[in-house]
């Protein structure tokens, strides 16, 4: 290419044909590497060898297409070289136009974000592609916007999809808006609709992310959609797509480090317009500031340093906290009572049990009256002491509650939470003659809002896996502590069946197999935990096969976050329920559960079940190993 002799006419379409079947074999890197870098100096001010550039790639055949333009894609420093690259490809060949505008963005979702930059980008460099770039924004909304596509979808692909869209709305100009803005408002409603009704919080989060880039493109200067989140890295990067990186700045085939360094380098230039806006801030005049101080001048401070902050004295007696919650207007007595109410009960045993389900019912329709530090918090501490020290006849008030009506989604998850901390109080041991309880550490178990309770109930399986397992040249052991009996044990099934009976049974403002699917992913976990706290128990067989028929009856049930809960109850029964119960006593069961496993992990789109299906078949190979090894 680098030689024409006497600038005769020659064809490059056999070089085409070369580098096609290169790049098809796997060469990409290879070739390109030193192609694409020779190509980019030889094109900056020579238009000549644009147009022997763009006719290289154009007689490429079809069915080597995508491998080169991938390739151009990835490796091109910055959009406006793929634009001197590739020219109008796309625009004047289809099989490109479809891997540019369908599979690289709809299709696929593990490329990097520099290339997705690179790509919009190159579309809209130039008049004749920008209609591309507004039909590939409208597409991704529809995908975006689609209840079906974030059901099926895994999350990953649901944050490049997320992306490229940021990247699109970034390349929009004021009339291309103007042209689109009600197409993009019915958009933004109907995706932020689908994702703020998933269960997994980051599904919820990019649907905030994006709804509100959206609408602060639409009204530049009125109001604009706001949402409570926390922000994070990957929020952050995802703000940092909206302000428009210059072409130059893009760096080529970006791996996962340089992409979070990429995404840092573009965050600087918001901070930038902050401190211009500052400086630009009027100054009050000296004026006015004058009059404010001269307001105050002539009042004398009290001298306050002898004073004493008077401390409320909290009721000693449990039915005296009753009177408080229920019927007292003083409001530093009531805060007073909220925060000594665990201590009391736990000291209080006999006297807690004589009015046990009445304080509980309190407890659960408890409301904050005043602003409590950390009121959630020491609401469910009281209910966990309570419902220890009363375990049957409050767990069976809570159970019964969880399927009554009148109550929000957040009571009846209030009363799941409850359950799960009070029995893993109950199922450790006691030491000294004292209870570990919910107060004195942070359970390995939270189900409070924003945790992410699956993950802590893997990191339990992983520590009971990795208690089962033997290994030698460990060192010195630990001592072990003195056992004591598991009061769960007797128990459990006040905790446990009561909440896998109704689940079937909608009611008028509560149904967990159609919208409230938020609420059956946490029970979901929660017979999951319960069934992993009841190992030894007398209960558990009878636990393992009523919930072996709970997780058959939902086990293509559409939320990944409910599909990730029945995984889990699958672990926990296998690692609960003795191994030689399980195969004498659910042997057909247990087949049919390994062939859905093995589904599982060759088709569900959520990364995470896939995880979980193929530990359970390790789990069960495990046991037919162990049970092998037993001599008859």
């Amino acid at each position: 290419l680098c030689f024409i002799p006497g600038g005769l006419d020659c064809s490059i379409s056999f070089v085409s044909h070369v580098l096609g079947k290169v790049c098809v074999h796997g060469r990409q890197k290879e070739i390109l590497g030193v192609l694409v870098p020779r190509l980019t100096d030889l094109t900056k001010s020579d238009c000549i060898w644009q147009r022997i550039c763009w006719r290289l790639v154009e007689c490429v055949p079809d069915r080597w297409m995508e491998a080169v333009v991938l390739g151009f894609v990835q490796r091109a420093p910055g959009a406006d070289v793929l634009s001197r690259l590739l020219g109008n490809l796309v625009v004047k060949n289809k099989k490109a136009q479809f891997v540019v505008t369908q599979k690289m963005l709809l299709l696929q979702y593990g490329h990097a974000t520099a290339v997705l930059q690179n790509l919009l980008g190159y579309l809209s460099l130039d008049s004749l592609r920008r209609t591309l770039l507004l039909r590939v924004l409208q597409e991704l909304l529809e995908t975006w916007g689609s209840s079906s596509a974030v059901k099926h979808s895994p999350p990953e692909q649901q944050l490049y999809i997320s992306k490229a869209i940021l990247i699109c709305l970034s390349h929009l100009k004021e009339p291309e808006v103007e042209s689109c803005r009600q197409e993009l408002l019915t958009s933004m409603m109907e995706g932020v609709k689908c994702h703020l009704d998933s269960s997994l919080p980051q599904l919820r989060r990019l649907g905030m992310v994006v709804a509100e880039s959206i609408s602060s493109k639409i009204n530049t200067e009125g109001p604009v959609l706001k949402f409570e989140y926390e922000a994070d890295d990957e929020t952050r990067e995802l703000k940092s797509l909206l302000v428009q990186t210059p072409p130059f700045c893009v760096v080529p085939s970006l791996a996962d480090d340089d992409r979070s360094e990429n995404a840092a380098a573009a965050l600087p230039l918001v901070p930038e317009s902050n401190e211009k806006s500052h400086a630009a801030a009027p100054v009050m005049p000296y004026e006015e500031s004058d009059a404010e101080l001269d307001s105050d001048d002539d009042l004398i401070p009290y001298n306050m340093s002898e004073d004493k902050e008077l401390k409320i004295k909290a009721p000693v007696y449990i039915r005296d906290c009753i009177e408080v919650l229920t019927g007292s207007e003083d409001v530093d007595k009531w805060e007073a009572t909220v925060k000594a109410l665990e201590s009391l009960i736990r000291k209080n045993p006999a006297a807690t049990r004589e009015v046990s389900v009445e304080l509980a019912k309190i407890l659960l329709h408890l409301e904050e009256k005043t602003c409590v530090e950390g009121f959630v918090e020491l609401r469910q501490r009281a209910q966990v002491a309570v419902l220890t020290t009363d375990p049957i006849p409050v767990a069976r008030y809570l159970t019964s509650q969880f399927y009554s009506l009148n109550y929000s989604l957040r009571q009846r998850m209030d009363i799941l939470d409850v359950l799960v901390l009070a029995a893993q109080e109950l199922s450790c041991p006691k030491f000294h003659g004292k209870t570990k309880h919910s107060g004195a550490q942070k359970p390995p178990i939270q189900l409070l809002p924003g945790s992410d309770s699956s993950k802590d109930w893997r990191r339990m399986v992983d520590e009971r896996i990795k208690s089962k397992t033997r290994r030698f040249n460990m060192g010195q052991s630990h001592v072990e502590p003195a056992s004591s009996p598991n009061e769960f044990n007797s128990v459990a099934g006040h905790f446990f069946f009561p909440l896998i009976q109704h689940f079937d049974r909608p009611l008028t403002t509560f149904d967990l197999l159609g919208e409230d699917r938020l609420v059956l992913g946490r029970l979901v976990h929660t017979l999951a935990v319960l069934m992993y706290l009841a190992v030894n128990t007398v209960a558990v067989m009878a636990m393992g096969k009523a919930l072996l028929e709970f997780v058959w009856a939902l086990r293509f049930h559409t939320d990944s976050y409910v599909r990730q809960g029945l995984l889990s109850c699958i672990s926990s029964l296998l690692l609960s329920v003795p191994a030689e119960r399980i195969l004498a006593d659910m042997t057909e069961e247990l087949l049919e559960t390994q062939s859905w496993l093995g589904d599982v992990v060759e088709k569900d789109p959520d990364g995470d079940c896939r995880r979980l299906a193929l530990q359970n078949l390790l789990l069960m190979e495990n046991l037919k190993k162990k049970l092998e090894a037993v001599p008859s």
